[in-house]
């Protein structure tokens, strides 16, 4: 499962349960079409709580990969990841540095931190990093 939303800071995605090749290369061409007119420069919060271990198949993995690059490309500036799972959220750094998204990267866990959306938003809005 997957949704894009636009918001004021840009664009919040939000995957859960499972997802296969099918469903993360429909998810890619819907990033096509939600960047058409995207902002010059904006940030992307993505809520991946509900998203289980292993969840992504290998092979999705990769176009999630491109999906990535894809707001890179249009203008993404900084990022912010919401997990709830030290498994996922080690599964995603890797595909973040193969992205070449790391840098401006920042993850959350929101079973630690129940205010993961103001610290969301401080890193995506502001720049200020949610670790400090």
């Amino acid at each position: 499962m997957y949704k894009i939303t636009k918001e004021k800071f840009g664009y919040f995605l939000t995957f859960g349960g499972n997802i296969d090749l099918v469903e993360m290369n429909r998810w890619r061409e819907e990033c096509k079409a939600a960047l058409i007119g995207a902002p010059k420069t904006f940030g992307v919060l993505i809520d991946m709580r509900t998203l289980r271990p292993g969840a992504v198949a290998p092979d999705a993995q990769a176009v999630m990969v491109e999906g990535q690059g894809l707001f890179k490309k249009a203008g993404m500036e900084r990022s912010c990841v919401i997990l709830e799972s030290a498994v996922v959220t080690m599964q995603f750094v890797r595909l973040a540095r193969q992205s070449g998204i790391y840098s401006f990267e920042r993850y959350i866990n929101a079973a630690s931190h129940p205010d993961w959306h103001k610290k969301a938003l401080g890193w995506i809005e502001n720049k200020i990093d949610p670790g400090d």
